[in-house]
């Protein structure tokens, strides 16, 4: 992957993206008016076509933030996502939605993005609607095609939200995405409130959707195991910073960061009998509204120094697509 990488141009390019959200004071206060939640700092990666990008953290650590601000379903503070040569961020709103046609979101609670007063049907044919796709016979077999792609019947089509499972309603949201025919789906913690057996079930979908439609997926959960299963390549983030990225089987067998070496450890192993040292981190996240200074792990990292403190670390590709920020690999 990493070679064709070298040669292909990313169909998304992520170039310093910064979310910061302002904090509300108490009335007549006066310290710390200009204080923000800094949910996602200077992060860039880049996705390409055909492939599965992980992004794993801790809850809190600005994974979801990173996908809605890269559709703008939240406004950045800075930073650009080039799409097809152009800025995302400086399209106006008829362009927007255009370009939203090729870049869809599954939400990891369904039930609350999808509207209850409205059948499945009509939710299912505003995307269509809203990019002015078809005409209305054409719109509902669409509507039809998708529900039996994902896994549900004709019937389902009039049918209220509040009357579905968990693991129904994904699909829902899921099929949502997806009848626009999108190029990208930011799929955002999409299994984490489902039962282990519909877990698999929506996640064998997605693998079998990106190979019959050939889907890019940017894929954020906490679950590092579902990740690895899915993901080309691996982000990890802390404290609204992407610390390291690599292909899945780089990552595994060398992480670099101290944090993501305590983030594998705590992934259980299958066979009980095979021992592995477990790490485990000293002291509380910090807040994001005061990140410490210099590298931002530097209060819980085993392996601290006093450059740490000071002085944030810098990108590094230290071999063909690993990338860390740790002073540690200087």
């Amino acid at each position: 992957m990493s070679k064709v990488h070298s040669i292909q141009s990313p169909l998304l390019d992520i170039q310093n993206l910064t979310k910061y959200f302002p904090v509300k004071v108490p009335f007549g206060s006066i310290r710390g008016q200009n204080r923000q939640v800094k949910a996602v700092n200077d992060v860039s990666f880049q996705l390409y076509e055909g492939e599965t990008l992980g992004i794993v953290g801790e809850s809190g650590c600005g994974k979801s933030t990173t996908g809605r601000t890269i559709l703008r379903l939240l406004e950045p503070t800075s930073g650009k996502v080039i799409y097809k040569n152009r800025n995302i961020f400086e399209a106006g709103s008829k362009e927007i939605r255009t370009i939203r046609q090729d870049l869809q979101m599954v939400f990891q609670d369904p039930y609350s993005s999808l509207n209850p007063r409205k059948r499945i049907g009509h939710l299912l044919e505003e995307p269509l609607i809203i990019h002015g796709l078809g005409d209305s016979k054409e719109r509902t077999e669409s509507v039809l095609d998708i529900l039996e792609k994902v896994g549900l019947k004709a019937e389902h089509y009039y049918r209220y939200p509040h009357e579905f499972s968990g693991g129904q309603r994904q699909r829902i949201g899921l099929a949502r995405a997806l009848i626009v025919n999108p190029k990208v789906v930011i799929c955002d913690e999409p299994v984490s409130a489902l039962d282990v057996s519909i877990q698999s079930q929506i996640i064998n979908l997605l693998r079998n959707f990106q190979e019959s439609l050939k889907l890019t997926y940017l894929f954020i959960s906490h679950d590092i195991s579902v990740v690895r299963y899915l993901s080309n390549r691996i982000g990890v983030m802390y404290l609204g910073n992407l610390v390291e990225e690599a292909p899945t089987d780089t990552l595994f067998k060398s992480p670099l960061h101290p944090y993501t070496k305590a983030l594998l450890s705590s992934v259980p192993l299958p066979n009980p009998k095979i021992k592995k040292e477990r790490i485990i981190l000293s002291g509380e996240l910090p807040s994001p509204i005061n990140p410490p200074t210099g590298c931002v792990f530097h209060t819980r990292c085993p392996y601290v120094m006093d450059i740490c403190k000071k002085q944030v670390p810098i990108r590094r590709n230290i071999e063909d697509g690993h990338f860390v920020s740790c002073h540690l690999q200087n």
